[in-house]
């Protein structure tokens, strides 16, 4: 079923400003075209009719006409006659390509030359607590020795340690609920090969950590996007009555969600709305697979209880891992699930390996165990939190046009531009020392190219350097915009 929106849905979202255009249906065409650019609303979603649409905002059905007329035209409406308008967006090239310019390369990928600095991938480097921890692992290393090294389901302490985590945060967890992974991307990976099949719809928050997407496509999941984080979601960052109408219309067979400091808005779901969540998953016998890698880098309060504590049995896969919270060479992470789950978990990973290295298990252990390990979180969220302050003071000296909420945890700012020209940056960007990983990177068909991600980590020529750099870049792209037919985007 093609999900559908409503007309007092689609009004509501429409950015303030739009009746001021001259041509009100302009203005109308323009504030459409804006969220479908901004991921607000998704691609494939079927728009409410002229007349439904004209009594919702007190308008001629003229007017609508009219601005549909203009979406057709710039391709992001597609109409059928007896069957309605879908949104969708020009034939482009696909993403993360801009024509006549290079392939923008994955974060991670690729070396930098020499005074670039690399702001495409969102992670900092590690401290004391992991040198540590390693050297307490090869300590305890000789006693593994014996035995062959493979353990598909990891090392009992380990999961001993992860299950008192979850327990800790209210959530009864034994050893035998968890299946160690090869970092948290494994532990979605796995999670989709055995919930999902070839044409499986699965709901998707949209922006979201680009390599979760593309793990769901190569399991042959079609993602479904529910806007998130951006403006016009009100505080929470969550459209929640939106997703419930999209579990309802689309039935997936899995969602895939961060609630806990969203990657890349910095959002965190509250109580009432992880229990509306639940509530609508159940509803629709979704699973909810919950990726909880940044729960730990919370800022000024910790996130609400884990979604499973609320789900209780059945219906939530919890992935998680420590690359985030400690270092991203540490490539330890997990599945926590009903043992029927992990049963089909554990023959999934078998045709990709055996087992996770025994020392980074070791090194894990100690991590999670460890008072000295817990302090250094500690001292990491601290410093964080002064990471986000001297980028928001650096950016709004540099690129006052520029806006994003302020994030409530996470590694990243997700910054609202002034114009979609978020690609032609990141090709622009190595030219004046800087990479960077562009919005549509994080989202479905080229939305939120209106918006780029900027990773909250140190920077040794300083963040106000590295902002002056990016309004150059900014001020370059600009010519992007050039030959595209569009007006000037309404203020949302």
């Amino acid at each position: 079923m093609t999900p559908r929106i409503g007309a007092a849905s689609l009004s509501r979202l429409l950015p303030a400003g739009w009746r001021a255009r001259p041509a009100v249906s302009a203005g109308l065409a323009g504030a459409v075209r804006l969220l479908v650019l901004d991921g607000r609303l998704p691609l494939d979603v079927r728009v409410p009719s002229e007349r439904e649409l004209a009594a919702a905002l007190g308008v001629s059905r003229t007017t609508v006409t009219a601005a549909y007329e203009r979406l057709r035209g710039q391709g992001f409406l597609v109409s059928r006659q007896g069957a309605g308008s879908w949104t969708t967006t020009p034939a482009t090239t696909p993403p993360g390509v801009l024509p006549g310019g290079p392939t923008i390369r994955p974060a991670g990928l690729g070396e930098l030359a020499p005074g670039v600095v690399d702001l495409a991938a969102a992670a900092l480097g590690a401290g004391p607590e992991v040198a540590a921890a390693y050297a307490a692992a090869l300590d305890g290393l000789p006693r593994h020795l014996p035995g062959i090294g493979y353990d598909v389901v990891g090392l009992p302490e380990l999961r001993e340690a992860i299950a008192a985590r979850y327990r800790g945060r209210g959530v009864p967890t034994t050893a035998d609920d968890v299946v160690v992974t090869s970092g948290t991307l494994h532990a979605i990976t796995l999670a989709f090969r055995v919930l999902v099949e070839a044409g499986d719809r699965v709901l998707v928050e949209h922006p979201t950590y680009p390599n979760a997407l593309e793990s769901l496509r190569r399991a042959g999941g079609r993602p479904v996007p529910v806007g998130v984080g951006t403006a016009g979601f009100g505080p929470a960052g969550w459209d929640l009555a939106e997703v419930a109408a999209t579990l309802r219309q689309a039935a997936p067979a899995a969602g895939y969600v961060v609630v806990d400091f969203h990657n890349p808005t910095g959002a965190c779901l509250p109580l009432a709305g992880r229990e509306a969540l639940v509530a609508a998953a159940a509803a629709t016998r979704t699973t909810l697979v919950v990726d909880e890698s940044l729960a730990d880098l919370w800022f000024d309060a910790p996130p609400p209880p884990p979604v499973a504590a609320i789900a209780g049995r059945g219906g939530v896969v919890s992935v998680g891992g420590l690359s985030k919270v400690f270092w991203g060479g540490l490539r330890v992470g997990w599945v926590r699930a009903e043992r029927s789950v992990l049963r089909r978990v554990v023959s999934a990973r078998l045709a990709s390996d055996v087992g996770s290295p025994v020392v980074d298990q070791l090194a894990a252990v100690h991590l999670l165990t460890d008072d000295a390990a817990a302090a250094a979180v500690a001292e990491r969220r601290s410093r964080l939190v002064d990471l986000r302050d001297r980028w928001s003071s650096a950016l709004r000296e540099h690129v006052p046009a520029w806006r994003w909420p302020r994030p409530l945890g996470g590694l990243s700012l997700w910054a609202r531009l002034d114009a979609p020209v978020s690609s032609a940056m990141a090709v622009a960007g190595p030219r004046h020392g800087v990479r960077l990983s562009p919005g549509p990177v994080f989202g479905l068909d080229g939305a939120f190219d209106r918006y780029l991600r900027i990773p909250l980590i140190p920077v040794a020529d300083g963040t106000d350097e590295v902002a002056r750099r990016l309004a150059v870049v900014r001020a370059e792209a600009s010519g992007a915009l050039a030959g595209r037919g569009w007006e000037a985007l309404p203020v949302a």
